[in-house]
């Protein structure tokens, strides 16, 4: 489901309370097909309705939010990470656990967040749209989190759902690598998709 979610859609602080633990356990498991590394360091983290709801109720949770304006800013703020069925939208993480190499790697690979693609088959690579809603790195160095978004056209969503390989890679000169998404994994990802979409023109 590629929906926006509502306020209807959520629990209420008590509910969630109450139901956290199960709920976080479903999320948890629905992640793991939703998680594709790149090389030994990069790691994509796909975006859909359900986790976007996990990450606003713990938001609801840790804020103690219960007014409906607050709860709306929330609902703004998340939305737009919920694939439309026309993309994939996902948070790239760069993961270094020592501190200095994660210092300078991330001065290295100024730009990777523009160099990050998904290829379908023969179908010429598409690269991610980052950081559409504020600039995450600068002159120094990359973020180690960039949010990404791909955007497919129907052929390709077509052809991907009915069994052409998906690959996800980099082109930064400094982090050269890519990967076959595995059938698990790439079947997730077809469910955020809907070749049956009407064309937008502001796509092109």
């Amino acid at each position: 489901m590629t929906t926006p979610l509502a306020r209807s859609d959520l629990m209420s602080l008590e509910q969630y309370a109450s139901e956290r633990e199960s709920f976080r356990a479903r999320v948890i498991a629905h992640k793991k097909n939703r998680r594709i590394s790149i090389g030994r360091y990069l790691h994509l983290y796909f975006e859909d309705r359900l986790t976007v709801q996990y990450q606003i109720q713990e938001m609801l949770r840790i804020e103690k939010i219960f007014a409906a304006d607050g709860i709306e800013d929330e609902l703004s703020a998340y939305n737009p990470l919920i694939p439309n069925g026309r993309n994939l939208k996902a948070t790239a993480m760069l993961e270094y656990q020592d501190v200095e190499e994660r210092k300078q790697q991330l001065a290295l690979l100024r730009g990777i967040e523009d160099l990050v693609w998904i290829q379908v088959g023969g179908f010429e690579p598409v690269y991610a749209i980052a950081n559409e809603d504020l600039e995450r790195s600068n002159e120094d160095k990359t973020s180690a989190v960039h949010f990404m978004r791909f955007e497919l056209a129907a052929d390709m969503i077509r052809a991907l759902r009915s069994g052409a390989k998906l690959v996800l890679g980099s082109s930064h000169k400094f982090y050269t690598h890519s990967t076959e998404v595995e059938p698990a994994a790439r079947a997730a990802l077809c469910a955020d998709l809907d070749d049956n979409l009407p064309h937008d023109p502001a796509l092109g």
